[in-house]
């Protein structure tokens, strides 16, 4: 019943797109990001970006939006990265209006623009934020968590006491287009992910209107071991493959040993 819903879910989000035939529809290989994101970037959209840091980021995803010249995007991600990658990029274009975020840490411009006030910045404890998203794709309107109690977290939110403790409630999150990075996936978009990329991909992959994914290797129907799949295809609207450029968030060296 749960993979009927999603279906139908799938089905009512895509719209016209669906429309265009059932080849067409059930092909999901696309030649480049562009392409994959044509017709679904809208201004003033809610995007989920994937990964951690740099770790499991969409980023040809990300310049294929950033290319777009879409504004005005609320976007749903642990944090921006780095200045200059990723989802950088988009902050420093002025494409983002709002970050719904977990963390600011390494990006010196997602501060600046917060700091400035002109960034919106909702923060969420880490694993509320993955929470939330796992929750929108479930279907799950809301629900409870201790986390936050008692902190700005809590701040204008519904807070209730279970069992002698007080919790706050967390409402679910569906956007309206999810960026994906994946290590493996075959053409019908199922989907493995590389250690801690499955983080936040997993979640936000289930909980976008239309969710679009880059990997690493694609593969034939068929290649994948089921047991293997950690997101099976139904979630995944449109794919793209393509190698990541494995950028490093913080480079720690060791002193050079005295002459």
């Amino acid at each position: 019943m749960h993979t009927v819903c999603v279906a139908l879910k799938r089905r009512s989000a895509l719209g016209g797109w669906w429309q265009q035939g059932e080849n067409q529809a059930m092909n999901k290989v696309y030649p480049t990001a562009e392409a994959a994101l044509a017709g679904s970037a809208q201004d003033g959209m809610m995007v989920m970006a994937g990964g951690f840091g740099l770790c499991g980021i969409a980023e040809h995803l990300i310049d294929a939006l950033m290319e777009s010249g879409v504004q005005n995007l609320t976007v749903v991600s642990n944090n921006a990265g780095i200045d200059g990658v990723g989802l950088g990029k988009l902050l420093e274009t002025r494409q983002i209006t709002k970050m719904i975020s977990s963390y600011v840490g390494e990006n010196k411009m997602f501060a600046q623009q917060y700091m400035a006030g002109t960034l919106e910045l909702e923060f969420n404890p880490q694993g509320a934020l993955a929470e939330r998203c796992r929750a929108g794709g479930a279907g799950i309107p809301a629900f409870f968590t201790r986390t936050g109690v008692g902190t700005m977290v809590a701040e204008g939110k519904e807070v209730r006491e279970f069992g002698g403790e007080m919790y706050v409630m967390e409402t679910g999150l569906v956007a309206d287009l999810s960026l994906i990075k994946a290590e493996v996936g075959d053409k019908e978009g199922n989907l493995i992910f590389n250690k801690t990329a499955r983080n936040f991909n997993q979640p936000m992959a289930t909980a976008g209107k239309i969710t679009c994914v880059e990997v690493e290797t694609l593969v034939e129907i068929g290649e994948l071991d089921p047991d293997r799949v950690h997101l099976p295809g139904i979630y995944v609207d449109r794919i793209i493959e393509a190698k990541g450029r494995k950028q490093i968030e913080v480079r720690t060296t060791r002193p050079k040993p005295a002459a």
